[in-house]
């Protein structure tokens, strides 16, 4: 790494504070989380996800919120690793001979999925950046952490949607029904079996 490397360079955004992005880093930040935990696209001609899958996947479900949420300790250096992301992967297309390619939203989904594969493997420098970016887009599908876990079930978040998360009952969370399908211990002999709690 180098003192240039977005970990190893001084905060510029005070703590608390999103950073403000441009179309194209949104763009590059978008696109990796696709290829991560792919969607279907949100319009016809939307760049940023390659549309392999027919159910929204983690652009929909708020990754670009996630990232760029000062919880995640990343937000200052996103903006840069968007750039960079564009940067490499257009050296990549070239060492592959894959012609067209000025930013990674330009490389089809196959492709996208080898270079994020080359990124976050070991023999890349700066893997661990790269991983972080990964994990909080699919953060972003698995738990919608950017959202209260009411308000991310009511409003349908995709990957809690996916999972068949259920809402609270009489405003309390509670599993009545196991989620493996079968129950994983017997139930707490006080256990009332409507509500599935102790009374």
């Amino acid at each position: 790494m180098s003192p240039t490397d977005p970990i190893l360079r001084p905060r510029v955004a005070p703590r608390g504070e999103r950073p403000t992005l441009t179309s194209a880093q949104t763009l590059a930040l978008e696109a990796y989380a696709d290829t991560v935990v792919p969607g279907c696209r949100r319009f016809p001609d939307d760049v940023a996800v390659a549309g392999v899958s027919p159910t929204p996947g983690a652009v929909e479900a708020g990754a670009l919120l996630v990232l760029t949420d000062p919880a995640t300790g990343i937000e200052d250096g996103v903006g840069e690793m968007a750039e960079l992301l564009d940067a490499r992967a257009v050296d990549w297309a070239r060492e592959q001979g894959v012609d067209g390619v000025g930013r990674f939203a330009d490389l089809d989904y196959p492709h996208r999925r080898r270079l994020v594969a080359a990124l976050t493997g070991p023999d890349e420098d700066a893997h661990e950046l790269w991983f972080l970016l990964a994990l909080f887009a699919t953060m972003a599908y698995d738990s919608a952490p950017h959202l209260e876990t009411a308000a991310a079930v009511a409003a349908g978040a995709p990957g809690l949607t996916a999972m068949g998360f259920a809402p609270p009952v009489g405003g309390r969370w509670r599993a009545t029904q196991p989620s493996y399908t079968v129950p994983m211990a017997r139930p707490h002999p006080a256990t009332d079996p409507t509500t599935g709690s102790i009374e």
